[in-house]
């Protein structure tokens, strides 16, 4: 298994961080979990940011239009239009404080489980010449993998943040992480995203492909 770090120009990185809203967040069942989980992803927005890299926000709400174009047959959204959840104006599905975007940062609100397909992100990517990208935040089992996905098929060169994703369910992330995601994507954990980068001198910590 390959074990070696590719280092990335960051001028052509981007940290996608996705669903870090107090309304997401609140399906972890831990605390310090979420706590930790936070911690570890400003750290790797900063190290992004410092790096020259793109830090891109990805956010899930809906309009009262959005709710209104769901089918009823959509097993995962047809609940959410029905009570009409996550109004995007909700100070729930805002960014979390200790992520909040900066200037040069994107920022995105989508109506789907992926970054890509209901957004313009991939566009705005492409005209900052973004081709490697580096996925975190919420949830393994929903926005982490659809835009795994999504994100392969269009050809990015993909890491996953492996400490930086999570998920309410931790068997789901458990299979998802080490057995689904890598068939699509690097792993590398947020002490490696700085070598990934490279803007440390040593080998980093990438986990196997």
């Amino acid at each position: 298994m390959n074990t070696t770090p590719v280092n990335t120009t960051p001028a052509h990185t981007a940290l996608l961080v996705l669903d870090c809203q107090p309304a997401v967040l609140a399906a972890l069942p831990d605390d310090g979990d979420r706590d930790a989980l936070l911690g570890r992803l400003a750290d790797a927005v900063a190290a992004v940011r410092g790096a020259g890299g793109t830090v891109a926000h990805v956010r899930v709400g809906f309009t009262e239009a959005d709710w209104d174009a769901v089918p009823d047959g959509n097993t995962s959204f047809a609940p959410l239009a029905r009570h009409r959840a996550l109004h995007h104006e909700d100070p729930v599905t805002a960014v979390h404080q200790r992520l909040a975007p900066r200037e040069g940062d994107i920022v995105v609100r989508k109506t789907r489980f992926g970054a890509l397909s209901t957004t313009d992100l991939d566009r705005r990517l492409r005209e900052r010449g973004i081709t490697t990208l580096v996925v975190a935040g919420l949830s393994t089992g929903g926005a982490v993998l659809s835009t795994v996905l999504d994100a392969a098929d269009r050809d990015y060169r993909l890491y996953v943040l492996s400490d930086g994703v999570a998920d309410p369910d931790p068997e789901v992330h458990e299979v998802l992480l080490h057995r689904v995601l890598p068939t699509r994507a690097r792993l590398v954990d947020t002490a490696g995203l700085r070598s990934l980068l490279g803007t440390v001198p040593s080998p980093g910590s990438a986990a196997p492909r």
